[in-house]
């Protein structure tokens, strides 16, 4: 998955008296865009590399990937030798190791979440940088804003008599690969009962037996995924909700195929129960 990262390790604690040097990573998102170098190689510009304007203009220290720092930029005119290329684009574009897609990602959910609250959601005045964690501050009424966090489950729902599981496509995106019934958990709702409710919303499918396999980070929406296999419940007949899905079938295990990348929880997922790996 995108963060298995060893021996190479994320550290995305807060250090508000770094300052960025030439040598260190700039990140620029121009909404869901990052500036990178042109090429096929996935390269993040340094500082150096950059107009002496962005420096000016500010850096927020993000984390660090063992020795290499990162920090956040606003958007910039690109400059010669760099584009910036929609970060859903990246994997299929460009080649890199998972530590650098994993930077990206990472970058974005703190991108998104800076530019979402640069005023106080209570009184409204311009939020501020606190000085011992990773939280704006309203220095008008105190409010204290963390980083957004946004519970999701993934499910890999299983017929264990015929030995499939259900794959779905998504409605309204252009995806040519399978993936497992997803969805974000309601207020009130534990993970468990959000599997059992996507599902039976998605498909029309009763579940039982979940049991947890793995979570993940995934920045572009700012959740944290947690994956779950379950079995069907009675009837394997389908009822596609059309409003999400434009496809869901029962897939044996021998004819499941993964993903273009071996980023995301879903592709481990399959992989896991193409392979006889998932927990029962």
């Amino acid at each position: 998955m995108i963060q298995d990262i060893a021996p190479k390790k994320l550290y995305n604690e807060y250090h508000p008296e770094m300052i960025c040097t030439p040598d260190d990573f700039v990140l620029s998102f121009d909404g869901k865009s990052l500036l990178v170098a042109d090429g096929e190689a996935l390269r993040f510009p340094r500082l150096r590399e950059l107009p002496t304007s962005v420096a000016a203009g500010g850096l927020t220290y993000l984390f660090s990937v063992d020795r290499d720092h990162f920090y956040l930029a606003a958007p910039i005119a690109a400059p010669a030798g760099f584009s910036y290329v929609p970060l859903r684009n990246l994997a299929d574009e460009k080649i890199g190791g998972h530590d650098l897609f994993y930077a990206a990602y990472t970058a974005m959910h703190l991108a998104i979440w800076y530019g979402d609250n640069r005023f106080c959601g209570r009184c409204g005045t311009k939020t501020g940088f606190s000085s011992t964690e990773r939280a704006l501050v309203c220095p008008h009424c105190g409010n204290t804003i963390y980083p957004r966090l946004i519970p999701a489950v993934i499910a890999g729902v299983i017929d264990p008599e015929s030995d499939r599981i259900v794959l779905t496509k998504y409605a309204h995106r252009a995806m040519a690969f399978y993936a497992l019934i997803a969805g974000f958990t309601e207020i009130g709702e534990t993970l468990e009962e959000c599997v059992k409710r996507e599902v039976y919303e998605e498909t029309g499918l009763y579940v039982k037996n979940l049991r947890y396999y793995a979570s993940q980070p995934w920045g572009t929406v700012q959740d944290i995924l947690a994956g779950f296999y379950c079995d069907v419940d009675g009837s394997t007949k389908i009822r596609m909700e059309r409003t999400e899905l434009k496809e869901a079938i029962w897939v044996p295990r021998e004819e499941v195929v993964g993903q273009t990348n071996d980023f995301s929880l879903t592709h481990a997922m399959m992989m896991a129960f193409r392979d006889g790996k998932e927990p029962r």
